[in-house]
């Protein structure tokens, strides 16, 4: 609903009847407590995009104009335009280049470590994002970390957020050294605190969100189907959210991967279990129950934090997928027009989407903080970021053309995911 507009304009009959005029008081008076009210509903920010039908040749959607939509979604956003969208922007130079380096940050893992695995090129490290209608300041851990004192921040979800929280680390390390204080048996869940300033960040592996039983090893082998409760949440993270005053709550790639799906205990169907005699229900049925059960969580929780729901980081494979050839061998940023998303990224990113416009209102009646963090877009566009065959220690050092397992889907440290501090700052410091 529009609030810009006034259904109430002077006049003059109302003069010769003072009834009137009171009632017309009372109705002006109204008119501007619904105007503050609506000053306080929730800042989307989010990209506009145009989603064209597929094809059978490209089965690809683009990012474009106007508005997000398909065939059987409409999800055209009628809020009033804010004053900056922070999602909707380029990649420009930055000389400067990262604020911190991959050899004196201990919180990089080797697979991100791109640099110390041998990789060649460095123009990658010498961009950083800009939105198109304002400036982005660049983050300034001394700051963040003064606003942060005797605060506890978690990201949960899966290897991304863990990607992203390494780049936190290293950042705010700048200026005070994290001290690890926990970790879980597989070192997948850990937590650290900023001495100086009591500032606790914890990073929850939960990559399915709701409880989980996987068959998986670390180099993606599975030996039985994984089995979803797509009624239960993982108690990993939800065990601990009244310890939290900020949360990056994060989904998506994992909902590929075969699966059975159960409630109250029974299976209710499946996705890509071939030979099962189950219904294939789809990945997306799946990460909707997911995301309604987490955003449920949160909306009708005692414990008010003020959480972010990240939206899905698109790869950059080409000519394959991770596990029969795909590879990533661009080196600068796309420009608008540039780059499509594929089809499955746009289901993933459209469930977000609407799963967060159905919380946002009940968000705002509850009083809960709910932000939209929508870095799909500025993702999209750096093709140039990944480890690439670098997610291994010089993977050519003994021959030049070894095939090798690229990785077109996590961020090089550093690399564009240092961006999406700058962004949390400046949503917390404009909130």
């Amino acid at each position: 609903m529009n609030w810009d507009s006034n259904p109430l304009k002077p006049i003059s009959f109302y003069k010769q009847n003072s009834f009137v005029i009171k009632l017309l008081i009372l109705f002006l008076l109204f008119g501007l407590t619904i105007r503050l009210f609506s000053s306080y509903s929730v800042d989307f920010s989010s990209p506009v995009f145009e989603i064209q039908p597929s094809s059978p040749e490209t089965d690809l959607l683009t990012f474009d104009k106007g508005s997000l939509t398909s065939n059987s979604t409409n999800l055209i956003r009628d809020e009033a335009k804010p004053k900056c969208d922070l999602f909707k922007g380029e990649w420009i130079p930055n000389p400067s280049g990262p604020v911190y380096n991959n050899n004196s940050c201990p919180f990089i893992e080797l697979p991100q470590n791109c640099m110390t695995n041998g990789r060649p090129d460095s123009d990658y490290l010498y961009w950083r994002w800009s939105p198109l209608d304002c400036k982005l300041p660049k983050f300034n851990p001394e700051k963040f970390l003064d606003l942060m004192r005797n605060k506890y921040w978690a990201f949960i979800g899966d290897s991304i957020s863990r990607n992203h929280a390494q780049s936190f680390l290293c950042t705010l390390s700048q200026v005070d050294q994290a001290k690890e204080i926990y970790h879980d048996e597989e070192y997948k869940s850990k937590t650290w605190v900023f001495p100086l300033y009591n500032f606790t960040v914890a990073v929850i592996w939960s990559p399915y969100l709701v409880k989980a039983e996987i068959f998986e090893d670390d180099d993606g082998v599975s030996t039985s189907e994984t089995i979803l409760h797509l009624d239960k949440l993982d108690e990993k993270w939800t065990s601990r959210y009244n310890n939290f005053d900020y949360a990056i709550i994060a989904g998506g790639k994992w909902f590929l991967k075969t699966a059975i799906y159960f409630e109250n205990n029974t299976i209710q169907g499946c996705h890509y279990c071939h030979g099962r005699n189950l219904t294939e229900l789809g990945f997306d049925h799946a990460y909707r129950k997911a995301l309604e059960l987490v955003l449920n969580f949160v909306m009708n929780s005692s414990h008010k934090a003020q959480v972010f729901l990240r939206t899905i980081t698109p790869d950059h494979f080409e000519n394959g997928e991770w596990h029969n050839g795909g590879t990533c061998n661009r080196r600068v940023p796309f420009k608008e027009g540039e780059v499509n998303i594929t089809d499955i990224d746009r289901i993933l990113y459209e469930v977000e989407l609407q799963e967060f416009d159905k919380a946002v209102g009940v968000a705002l009646v509850k009083g809960v903080s709910l932000k939209l963090f929508d870095t799909t877009r500025l993702s999209l566009l750096r093709p140039d970021g990944h480890p690439g065959p670098y997610r291994q220690s010089h993977p050519f050092a003994k021959d030049k053309n070894a095939k090798v397992q690229f990785d077109c889907l996590h961020w090089c440290l550093p690399g564009p995911i240092d961006s999406w501090n700058d962004l949390v700052m400046d949503i917390l410091m404009n909130d």
